[in-house]
């Protein structure tokens, strides 16, 4: 354990630059490994997560080296060239690296083991194996459909036509990662839009994928037996990495920063268009386009917020950066209320549960419902804080940082029971957030 208390102090002030996109960092590692030839990455995120991808794909046949701060060099085996790996591959605590490499193993003559931390063992991946399993693939998983796993993958496997029961970007990607080595046509329906690096980056290696709109829903369709070229690649900055930072500066007063280089793809944007619905002064500046995303600094103002109704058909864009904006409502003037919101009850915790807990007990008045929370906001009180009492993370890296915002606008601060687990997502995170408020 090594707790931390978070306190009230100066306003946020300075430019600093999140680490890269964990979302594009994985598939970046992934892509140039099933390519043939040499990539280069440069603004990797180097926290567990992404590490657990990288030794995963040297256990494969891959050659990853690091050559710098975040700087990578990979040699790619070619799609259909993945080897069978000596010993269970360990994913750490990453969701991420489990689902996209259970499909890529899948369409591969590969068996393997997957094994996680006691947090990711708890995760079910039955809407992983589902489709795969239509595609030839076979599985035994632990009881409750959990690591450790084994994958006994297949090819030739078979192409299928799937519709996403439940929207979600990385069983998208497993089901597309496992066509990229199926003969014929794999083809995803979504019915609503997830986040699309997969098939961004996908079409910058070479892979011949296309996708129509049809009656509201997303068609993706991937010829498979793909052929993909080595790229140079530059990581965006994460968004649900600055979101903490915007958040911070929001409802500091007198803060102004600037967060260079965020991506702004906008199936991931959703919190900006949610902040600056609730009054929060958020300014793109130099917005470029960099390797397909969509890029921009961000300057964040002290902004008087007020409570809003969160448009549930948001909530796929900014899934993961729901537990800092409870922060944010927590100090709105008026009442927010968010829905739509079952998946954070199966990520590295129950996040609507946890947040629900650590807000009340740093003095915030929040009703949790079955798939959102209402949050009655403090019209910029600061929150009471937790004096005497630890806030349980519950080993979930974005409520530690989340919490760790709720302690800047608290009158006691807000002790963290356990900080390791940010450095999943955000080795340098408590630097940067000390380094503003200099």
């Amino acid at each position: 354990m090594r707790p931390r208390r978070f306190m009230p102090g100066n306003p946020l002030r300075g430019r600093i630059r999140v680490p890269g996109d964990k979302s594009i960092s994985h598939r970046a590692l992934m892509f140039s490994a099933l390519a043939v030839g040499e990539s280069t990455i440069t603004g990797l995120l180097e926290g567990e997560d992404v590490l657990a991808t990288a030794a995963a794909l040297r256990a494969m046949g891959a050659q990853v080296e690091r050559t710098g701060e975040g700087a990578w060099r990979v040699r790619g085996v070619g799609v259909g060239g993945l080897l069978q790996p000596e010993s269970a591959l360990d994913m750490g605590n990453s969701g991420t690296s489990t689902r996209l490499l259970m499909g890529l193993v899948s369409s591969h003559a590969i068996t393997t083991s997957f094994v996680g931390d006691a947090s990711l063992s708890k995760r079910p991946m039955g809407r992983i194996t589902d489709p795969l399993g239509q595609m030839g693939a076979e599985f035994t998983a632990s009881p409750g459909g959990t690591l450790p796993l084994m994958v006994r993958g297949i090819s030739p496997a078979v192409p299928i036509t799937y519709r996403l029961p439940v929207a979600s970007a990385q069983v998208k990607s497993a089901v597309l990662l496992a066509g990229l080595n199926t003969p014929g046509i794999t083809t995803v329906i979504e019915p609503v839009p997830t986040r699309d690096h997969t098939e961004r980056m996908l079409t910058g290696f070479g892979a011949d994928l296309w996708v129509e709109e049809n009656n509201d829903e997303r068609v993706i369709r991937l010829r498979g037996e793909a052929e993909l070229n080595p790229q140079q690649i530059d990581v965006p900055g994460d968004p649900s990495s600055a979101a903490f930072f915007m958040v911070a500066a929001l409802v500091v007063p007198g803060s102004e920063i600037v967060i260079e280089n965020v991506g702004l793809n906008p199936t991931r944007a959703g919190l900006v268009e949610v902040l600056r619905q609730m009054g929060g002064q958020i300014e793109e500046l130099d917005r470029r386009d960099v390797g397909g995303e969509p890029v921009a600094d961000l300057k964040v103002t002290h902004s008087p917020l007020k409570g809003i109704e969160v448009d549930p058909a948001l909530a796929p864009s900014m899934i993961d950066e729901f537990p800092v904006l409870f922060v944010a409502a927590t100090q709105a003037e008026g009442r927010t209320v968010t829905s739509g919101l079952d998946e954070l009850r199966v990520k590295e915790s129950d996040r609507l549960s946890a947040m629900a807990a650590a807000l009340t007990g740093a003095g915030a008045r929040i009703e949790e419902r079955e798939d959102g929370l209402v949050i009655d906001g403090s019209g910029g009180d600061f929150l009471r804080g937790s004096a005497n009492s630890r806030t349980k993370t519950h080993l979930d890296h974005r409520i530690a940082m989340s919490m760790a915002v709720a302690g800047l606008c608290s009158q006691d601060g807000v002790e963290v029971d356990d900080t390791r687990p940010i450095a999943t997502s955000f080795p340098n995170f408590e630097a940067l957030l000390d380094g503003l408020a200099e």
